[in-house]
Formats: structure tokens, C-alpha cells, sequence
């Protein structure tokens, strides 16, 4: 039986092109999507043109039950998870603290620190060796922006990949004693649409000139990472930049 791997926000950008290189590497993956059914339908084609086993699962990472669910259909159809890749998340428009609404806020908070919280706790229920699983692994994808404080950008952005470096750390001593790794992947500026959905589409552009390597990254140098954390056997805890040597 194939190894079973979870990735949230799969349909496009780094979450796709993740999903895409572990069905190479033999995994079954479940696809999440939150509403763009198409793209995810269009990953899972790819996989199994490919020869690979996926499915999309649609569940919005902000409600606690479509989470739920999502865990519960992979046990159905794919079998209990193996990694979690937790991807999923968001950024806002350019602005500073100070014009920041309450909601814009909250819904940041939400996506990006709450539903990878809940994904990890129903990920551990079933590979703990406490609750009867076989171990395994954990990546979540935090950000550079982490420990630049995207000042004048987006700081409450930079805030809750802050908390994903700290979750990480200590989520990893908590289970490495029953079989769990616990790594994150923090990419630099990468070729995805993400920039676009906070009004900077131009910021790759401009990034590359100020990137040590000359260049930003592309989504499959990020999912080359998330991979081999994901089989990195005595590796826990562990931030990892991949950012041009930002």
C-alpha cells in the first residue's frame, strides 16, 4: 500500500507542484482545496496520467468540522495519513499595523495558524504511536517573512508564520517520542500567484535584483524540500530556509 500523504491548499502554487513530486516518488495524496475545484481536479488528472494515486478533498482549513471530514475521507478512501503538509494559507493587502482591520486580522490568524493547528491534531491522532498509529511526519510551509517582520507589508502576516516557527519547535518535542517529526519549510520569494492575491503582483520582479542568488524560487525547489523533510528520518524541529540566501 501506497504511503498517504495530506496536502493542504494543493490545487496550485507550491502545494501542487508538491503534490505532483510526491505521487512521483510513490505517495497517495489527497488534494485539499478550499473552493477552486478546477485546479484541484486538474492536479489529481496530472497525477494520474501519470500513473499516481490522489484525490481532492474540498475543506475550507478555517472550519474545524470540514478538517474533520476531510481526515475522515482520507481514511475511506486513500487509508490513514502518513504526512501532513500543511500549505495552506493566506496573505492580505500591502498596509501597515495601523490600518489593519479586526477582521483582516482574525481571518489571518484563522487560516494560517488556527487550521494547521487543528490539521496537525487530527494528523497525530492517527499517527501517534499513543493512539495506535506507525509515526510520521509533519511539514508545514511557514515563511522568510517570519524573521524579516514584513515591515510596512504585512506584518501580521509575518506574525502568523512566526507562530507556525514556534508551533514547530515545540510541537516537535511533544510527539518526537511517539514516532512524529515536526519540520517547516520557510520559502523566500517564489513564482506563485500568492504575490498577486496581496496586491504586489510585481514583487517577484523586483525581489530577484535584492536576492543573493539573483533570482526568486520556483514552486518545485520549495516542494523538493517539503519532500525530503517529509523522509528525513533523524531530522526534527527544524526550520528550514529556502530563499536564495536571503
Amino acid at each position: 500500500m501506497k504511503p498517504v500523504m495530506i496536502i493542504t491548499g494543493a490545487g496550485r502554487g507550491i502545494g501542487a507542484a508538491t503534490a505532483i513530486m510526491a505521487a512521483q516518488k510513490g505517495y497517495a495524496v489527497a488534494v485539499n482545496y478550499r473552493s477552486d475545484k478546477a485546479s484541484a481536479d486538474k492536479v489529481v488528472a496530472e497525477i494520474e496520467s501519470d500513473g499516481g494515486r490522489a484525490i481532492a478533498v474540498q475543506a475550507d482549513v478555517v472550519d474545524e468540522a470540514a478538517i474533520v471530514a476531510m481526515f475522515e475521507t482520507v481514511d475511506r478512501e486513500l487509508g490513514r495519513v502518513d504526512v501532513l503538509v500543511n500549505n495552506a494559507g493566506v496573505v492580505d493587502q500591502i498596509g501597515r499595523v495601523d490600518e489593519m482591520s479586526f477582521e483582516r486580522v482574525d481571518r489571518m490568524m484563522k487560516i494560517n495558524v488556527v487550521g494547521p493547528f487543528i490539521c496537525a491534531r487530527e494528523a497525530i491522532k492517527r499517527m501517534s504511536t499513543r493512539h495506535g498509529g506507525n509515526g510520521g511526519a509533519i511539514v508545514n510551509v511557514g515563511s522568510a517573512a517570519s524573521h524579516l517582520g514584513g515591515a510596512g507589508e504585512y506584518v501580521d502576516y509575518a506574525a502568523s508564520k512566526g507562530a507556525i516557527d514556534t508551533m514547530t519547535e515545540g510541537l516537535a518535542k511533544e510527539v518526537a517520542g511517539e514516532g512524529i517529526r515536526v519540520n517547516t519549510v520557510r520559502p523566500g520569494v517564489i513564482r506563485t500567484t500568492i504575490h498577486a492575491s496581496g496586491g504586489n503582483p510585481d514583487k517577484p520582479n523586483v525581489a530577484g535584483s535584492v536576492i543573493p542568488m539573483g533570482r526568486i524560487g520556483e514552486p518545485e525547489e520549495i516542494a523538493n524540500a517539503v519532500l525530503w523533510l517529509a523522509e528525513a528520518g533523524f531530522t526534527t524541529g527544524a526550520l528550514v530556509d529556502v530563499d536564495g540566501g536571503v
